[in-house]
């Protein structure tokens, strides 16, 4: 949940926009055949790939064609029938480029989920027609909830196993509409569909003509994210300071820009902002990107920007709104899903890195664990791996929050071991002060 930066635009490819997409469900659902099915029918696979997937569908005596194996790429996958780890992959149409983060279903692999979908615009949650909702399907859209991720998508899987029986779906749908309306999930989509023969994946189905919406790739290509984007607050974390001079710089003149990904609003040339912590007010001067300077900028682009005056700006400066500032807080109270091995406890003491700015925090209070199958409030003096708590924060040098709602760039931070420079902690504010 940490902000990176890249040459010219971050969100907007050429030749189409970016949709970050984050995959889940139980074991079995068939989330590796559907991707599969995704790079198949929409003809994403290199020849001497689907020859490689034929061969070894025919040695394992599958009897079909085994898409699954298109992402099931490592050989323990393959051996033990699971996937393990989060991976990625991409895939492009006419219309919009795509990132599929390819998450485990086990519940000892929530923390995979949390990375994968941390920057996800949409995410798919498979469910299996014969089997309903599970404790894991709960949970996995909960997490979708919890990390504020725009667009949920529940494909109904294995349709074709229950005679695509409209009932079957509906009974479904409905079930998790109910669940999904205690997580304040605002964009919910369901599809039936079988990955294993096509059906509703890339073409509509004529096995269900009950079904009306679109299949699948049709909605990831037109699922609008332009607006999921806040545009109002002004947030440049800079994470470069960019200077050349002498002999090196343009025209002889020394050239001084702050690097960094637009987090929200739209910086245009000529706007007063503040520069953070020191409280300096100043205009931006110019804005620089990879393909040439620009009028304006907004997220997620990354670029560099030139201010008026002679200012004293360096890594973990935050570059804002003059008006509209965030709070420099000292004490943060946040959601955290804990990533570590060994538990967190009150009176810890981590790391807290928040866009490119890194403090120490020490934890103040454990208030409770959420049982992600039921959301029910727990008591708790520690958290194990793969738990999520609400806990309280000081952190020893102000950092430039928002709340998570508002911003999931602003309102998120990671918590590090310093011992061993591990990640262990991926927490989302909900409030913070600066005593």
């Amino acid at each position: 949940m940490t902000t990176a930066t890249g040459n010219g635009h971050a969100g907007r490819t050429r030749g189409g926009e970016l949709l970050r997409i984050a995959t889940a469900g139980s074991v079995d659902d068939g989330k590796s055949t559907l991707i599969g099915r995704l790079l198949y029918d929409s003809k994403q696979i290199l020849a001497d790939q689907l020859e490689h997937v034929i061969r070894t569908s025919e040695r394992r005596g599958d009897g079909y064609l085994n898409l699954a194996l298109l992402t099931d790429g490592l050989r323990a996958e393959r051996e033990q029938g699971i996937t393990i780890d989060v991976a990625y992959r991409y895939f492009q149409t006419p219309r919009r480029k795509f990132i599929i983060a390819d998450t485990p279903g086990h519940e000892q692999y929530t923390r995979n989920m949390v990375t994968g979908a941390s920057t996800a615009d949409l995410s798919v949650v498979l469910v299996d027609a014969r089997k309903g909702v599970s404790e894991q399907t709960r949970r996995h859209a909960y997490i979708a909830a919890l990390l504020r991720i725009p667009h949920l998508v529940v494909c109904v899987n294995k349709m074709d196993l229950v005679g695509y029986r409209e009932a079957v779906f509906e009974r479904i749908a409905a079930e998790l509409t109910d669940w999904a309306a205690r997580l304040d999930i605002r964009d919910i989509t369901f599809i039936p569909m079988s990955a294993l023969h096509g059906d509703n994946v890339v073409e509509r189905s004529v096995n269900m003509p009950w079904y009306g919406g679109p299949p699948l790739l049709y909605h990831l290509e037109h699922v609008v994210i332009a607006t999921d984007r806040n545009l109002v607050d002004v947030r440049f974390p800079v994470q470069w300071v960019i200077r050349v001079g002498g002999a090196e710089a343009r025209d002889g003149r020394e050239y001084r820009g702050y690097a960094g990904q637009v987090a929200a609003g739209v910086l245009r040339v000529g706007d007063e902002v503040l520069v953070l912590p020191s409280e300096r007010r100043t205009r931006i001067a110019a804005i620089d990107t990879y393909d040439g300077p620009r009028e304006a900028a907004f997220p997620p682009m990354s670029v560099a920007l030139r201010l008026d005056g002679e200012l004293d700006v360096s890594r973990g400066d935050m570059i804002v709104n003059a008006d509209d500032p965030p709070v420099p807080a000292r004490e943060i109270e946040a959601t955290v899903c804990w990533l570590g091995g060994q538990p967190l406890r009150v009176g810890g003491r981590y790391l807290l890195k928040h866009t490119t700015r890194t403090v120490r925090a020490v934890v103040r209070e454990l208030e409770y664990r959420v049982d992600v199958n039921t959301l029910e409030h727990l008591p708790a003096s520690q958290l194990e791996l793969n738990e999520v708590g609400r806990l309280h924060l000081r952190v020893s040098a102000p950092v430039m929050v928002d709340r998570y709602r508002r911003n999931r760039t602003i309102g998120s931070f990671i918590l590090i071991d310093e011992a061993s420079n591990d990640t262990v902690g991926a927490g989302m504010v909900l409030h913070a002060s600066s005593s």
